[in-house]
């Protein structure tokens, strides 16, 4: 076997190992998965922001005035100095 050919085969083998352990540890995953959605739905709300601020000319004042730009629950946000505050903010 030559060099090239065990250093191959060693990255093949710790891919598959790094896969196998992501498939397994579902918990892992999950918490990064709920993290990257908080952190959307934060971004989600300070877009609405900009575009309750572009249709009315001020900033709203509370997270019921966003029903119109966002779809899904958004009751865990709230708004502090004019951008979205809530989970993943």
């Amino acid at each position: 076997m030559h060099l090239s050919e065990v250093a191959m085969a060693a990255a093949v083998t710790v891919s598959i190992a790094g896969v196998s352990y992501a498939t397994l540890n579902t918990d892992g995953a999950r918490g990064s998965a709920e993290t990257v959605a908080s952190q959307v739905s934060c971004r989600t709300v300070d877009q609405a922001i900009v575009g309750y601020v572009a249709q009315h000319g001020t900033a709203p004042t509370a997270v019921t005035q966003l029903r119109p730009w966002v779809r899904g629950d958004i009751s865990a946000y709230r708004i502090v100095d004019g951008r979205a505050a809530g989970p993943g903010c």
